[in-house]
């Protein structure tokens, strides 16, 4: 590393090179339903070892682009020297060397601060851009939503940041429209920067351009965009629809082989191509899960042609594959993670092409900013942005004896990040959150789905901010009267993929049930992935309200949010017969801090102690 660079950059550079010989990804093939989370191992990695399968679904294995000449990778020039006590200098420009370095993030949710932060990116940017490189900056979707910068500027704070840090482009994910359709549009344009995806429509005609061309070192690289057609029911229906309650807005999600999906983008790549792109990379929020098929990533690398790599978000994972597309040639998809806990690269050489696509990861929870000091434009604009805020999200709301999680304490993923339990199983969070609408509201029962229960609370105070991160979507209270097959139709539908994850997976107040994992779900859906009734035996049984079973024909009322049980949340459309009886009565922050406060005292107890939960939900072999 020439003297010229900054320390701070070089130990950050070196530390990720010492901390872990492991990789951040995955070291074996990933799991399609599996939940992975941010990565906690630090290096640069690549896709390694075998072919794929044939399930397009599984193949996904981990596979060097074989042929292709690695980069000279910066980090692995990193020197030993401390920052300590040192701010980060100006990167002085270089002569361009004419390679191409393509930086990705994906799934942010608002964490501009964890990880490597954005001034992290900044600076390995900056970096790279100091060494020759040109750099193209992209970002795969589910930025703007998951903390209270993003949630009380509804998404505008997060755009500005992404300005201030020079993206060049970014695809919506699910979580993009969590302000509603008619907000994202605005801040689409407040962007600096291009959204791009090949299947969001309005009235059957594309919303934003299915691709873009970036011009970077006289080369042409064409990135296509695709959001995950689950955004319809992922995100919240009712936010697709017009004035009149009739859907206008789609993701062709109604097409159940996904063929029109893998066609959406074909196309786009074609057009791309005949643009003039040499290189083509599919920007995705598709991820890995069992419930994203036929839609996942493996799906439609599987099912198209002439695409080079696939940047992908979505399932939170690390995992680096290499598979076959239609045509049988090879892929590289590449994810980070989220949070920041990764950035990933795919490295275009003058000589060689596309050469390495990888990530380099950040494991400490303590940021890289705050640990090396790193004193840039955007650690001054991320800190007056979290300034503006910090006074209210610092006050302390309540207490907890007991660490309150979403995860589960013992299993791990492929990659060996903890798996997101609360997605289906019962966690104790998720017992706290359920007790907490069945409290305030007086229902019977509470059904709150464990997408809605973002992140955990460790141990000690509770601040609001702590609340915020974990209700971050401004959803309210609402009440219905349901029957109890109503109830038994719901349970069945969130558990349709256990024990694969869902965020529809109910967490339950009031009630318990039993999940028989070795029947098939007998759920049927819509062309719009609603829920449309039952065929077969299902899954769901010895469910008691009390000490007595369930009766479906009698009534019962129901507490949950109005995402789940007004808005078709998830998918849930069995609750329309069913009359309101409460709704907008407080936000979900409320709810919670409310029910600590007033019922418990002010402090969680032993009652919640342990991560598995009160056994109100019970998995059979």
């Amino acid at each position: 590393m020439k003297k010229s660079t900054n320390h701070a950059m070089a130990l950050l550079l070196a530390s990720i090179m010492a901390l872990c010989a492991m990789a951040c990804g995955a070291t074996g093939k990933p799991a399609a339903g599996s939940a992975q989370n941010p990565a906690t191992q630090a290096s640069q990695e690549t896709a390694q070892g075998q072919e794929a399968a044939q399930d397009p679904a599984s193949q996904a294995s981990q596979e060097t682009a074989q042929g292709q000449e690695a980069a000279q990778d910066p980090a692995s020039q990193a020197s030993q020297e401390t920052a300590q006590g040192q701010e980060t200098t100006p990167v002085a420009p270089a002569e361009k060397n004419g390679d191409i370095y393509i930086l990705f993030t994906s799934d942010v949710h608002c964490g501009v601060e964890q990880g490597f932060g954005y001034a992290g990116l900044q600076q390995v940017r900056d970096t790279l851009e100091s060494k020759g490189y040109e750099t193209i900056l992209v970002d795969d979707g589910d930025s703007i939503q998951g903390e209270a910068i993003g949630t009380l500027s509804k998404g505008e704070t997060m755009i500005d940041l992404m300005n201030d840090v020079g993206y060049d482009v970014a695809i919506p994910g699910n979580h993009e429209f969590d302000y509603g359709t008619d907000r994202f549009l605005e801040l689409v344009q407040k962007a600096n920067f291009p959204y791009i995806s090949c299947n969001f429509s309005h009235n059957g005609e594309l919303v934003l351009e299915p691709y873009v061309i970036k011009e970077a070192a006289g080369r042409k690289i064409g990135f296509v965009g695709i959001t995950t057609p689950l955004t319809f029911r992922g995100s919240t229906p009712t936010n697709f629809q017009d004035e009149n309650g009739e859907f206008v807005y789609d993701f062709l999600q109604t097409d159940q082989t996904g063929e029109l999906a893998y066609k959406a983008v074909q196309d786009a790549v074609d057009a791309a191509r005949a643009d003039g792109a040499e290189f083509v990379y599919l920007i995705s929020h598709l991820g890995n899960e069992e419930e994203c098929r036929p839609w996942t990533y493996a799906d439609v690398i599987a099912n198209t042609t002439g695409i080079d790599v696939v940047l992908d978000g979505h399932s939170h994972d690390t995992d680096q594959v290499t598979m076959k597309n239609k045509d049988g040639a090879k892929v590289t998809r590449s994810a980070v993670g989220t949070k920041m806990a990764c950035i990933g690269y795919s490295c275009i050489l003058a000589d060689k092409g596309i050469s390495e696509t990888g990530i380099w990861s950040w494991p400490n929870k303590t940021s890289a900013p705050e640990l090396l000091n790193i004193q840039n434009e955007m650690r001054d604009k991320v800190s007056a942005a979290g300034q503006a805020i910090a006074e209210e999200m610092g006050k302390i709301v309540a207490h907890t004896t007991v660490e309150l999680t979403i995860y589960d304490p013992v299993e791990k993923d492929n990659s060996g990040n903890p798996i997101r339990m609360v997605r289906r199983g019962e966690t104790n969070l998720g017992d706290l959150c359920a007790d907490a609408y069945r409290s305030q509201s007086g229902a019977d029962i509470a059904l709150l789905n464990g997408g809605a229960i973002r992140v955990s609370i460790p141990k000690g105070d509770i601040t609001y901010g702590n609340i915020i991160a974990v209700n971050p979507f401004g959803n309210e209270l609402c009440v219905r009267e349901m029957t109890g097959q109503q109830i038994l139709d719901a349970l069945e539908w969130g558990v349709r993929t256990v024990p694969s994850e869902s965020g529809a997976f109910p967490q339950v107040s009031g009630l318990t049930y039993e999940i028989n994992v070795a029947v098939s779900s007998p759920c049927k859906q819509d062309k719009n992935g609603i829920f449309a009734g039952i065929e077969g035996e299902r899954r769901v049984r010895n469910v008691m309200v009390g000490e007595e079973p369930l009766d479906p024909d009698r009534t019962y009322t129901v507490a949950g949010q109005d995402y789940m049980l007004l808005k078709h949340g998830d998918g849930y459309g069995m609750f329309d017969e069913a009359p309101i009886l409460k709704q907008g009565i407080k936000l979900d922050n409320q709810v919670l801090i409310d029910y600590i406060v007033d019922t418990l005292g002010g402090d969680v107890g032993e009652e919640y102690a342990d991560p598995y939960g009160q056994g109100r939900i019970v998995i059979v072999e």
